[in-house]
């Protein structure tokens, strides 16, 4: 691997709080130019929405202790004078509890792949800690909807120039990688937590959306009729393409209201796709899931697309020994 790409690895790694890093190999460490480029990028103030003081410590701690055994002739390498004054400043300054750190939300920015057609991120705030807060898992984003994401990425036309629903949006990734890079005409990030719909706002601010038309927040509670009283047509009567979800069939209690949605926007919208990615944590209830599907008479159709190993990932990174399923569910 290219010096370059070994350098943004690691940096694209750190500014998604990943919590074991690729450093750079050690005989690159030691040069100049690399301790320079990886200051510039992440500890020069360059980073507006950067990690968390204790994950910057604990980084840059390890880094400066891989420079300094990759040096095996201090007259003509050494660590960096702007790195060893950050270290030093982080030393200095008075740092949260790690009780109180992990119950704060913290910036996590998620690096495209080349297969999307403008290379760029998605920066989110999220808690990364959190596995359940408030009856909810939508405050952190999570493998399946990273797997969905570079599906789409490698399949764009799945999208480009559609209207899109994304169900149990949660932190939003999908919805903000489809309006800001796939070329949607219109997403709406729906969930049914009062705590997700709340923090879609800051998320949407942080990727320059939060004026846009393109990305729509909206309630919405599976098993609900979509149309209430006062509605003659659901969502203004405007068209609808496309439906993604990304986990959110790892609850078995759940299935059969997920499915009345999907009834009622098939219902709607005979002509809609549907894509279901699911980290397969428990096989019992995906397939929960796929017979309750079959019981109302929608087929479903496997997409074949491996999670790629963690030597080739570039961005967004995520658990290779995870098994992640992405179907297309058909009305029959």
């Amino acid at each position: 691997m290219s010096t370059s790409l070994q350098v943004d690895r690691f940096c694209h790694q750190y500014l998604q709080l990943e919590p074991q890093l690729d450093f750079p190999d050690a005989h690159l460490l030691k040069e100049p130019e690399v301790q320079d480029s990886i200051y510039a990028r992440l500890f020069a103030g360059a980073v507006q929405y950067g990690p968390p003081p204790r994950y910057r410590l604990r980084i840059l701690k390890e880094l400066v202790s891989r420079i300094e055994a990759s040096i095996d002739d201090w007259e003509q390498h050494a660590v960096s004078d702007e790195l060893m004054d950050a270290l030093s400043l982080l030393l200095s300054t008075p740092l949260p509890t790690e009780a109180s750190s992990v119950q704060q939300k913290c910036y996590v920015t998620y690096h495209l792949s080349a297969y999307a057609d403008k290379v760029g991120s998605v920066t989110l705030l999220e808690n990364r800690a959190l596995i359940s807060a408030g009856g909810t898992t939508g405050l952190r984003t999570w493998e399946a909807a990273l797997h969905l994401g570079q599906y789409l990425c490698r399949n764009p036309s799945i999208v480009k120039g559609k209207s899109v629903l994304e169900l149990g949006a949660g932190t939003g990734y999908l919805s903000i990688l489809c309006a800001k890079f796939l070329g949607t005409v219109r997403v709406i990030a729906s969930d049914g937590s009062d705590d997700v719909i709340n923090n879609l706002p800051d998320n949407l601010f942080l990727n320059s959306l939060q004026d846009s038309t393109d990305v729509i927040p909206m309630d919405i509670k599976w098993g609900h009729a979509l149309l209430g009283t006062e509605e003659d047509k659901w969502n203004g009567g405007r068209p609808l393409d496309v439906v993604l979800g990304a986990d959110i069939t790892y609850d078995d209690s759940v299935i059969p209201a997920l499915v009345g949605t999907l009834l009622d926007l098939f219902g709607l919208y005979p002509g809609v796709e549907v894509y279901i990615s699911a980290t397969q944590r428990n096989i019992r209830t995906f397939q929960v899931f796929l017979d309750k599907c079959r019981d109302n008479q929608l087929d479903i159709e496997d997409m074949s697309f491996e999670v790629p190993s963690r030597e080739v990932q570039q961005g967004p990174f995520y658990n290779d020994h995870v098994a992640i399923r992405i179907c297309k569910v058909l009305k029959s």
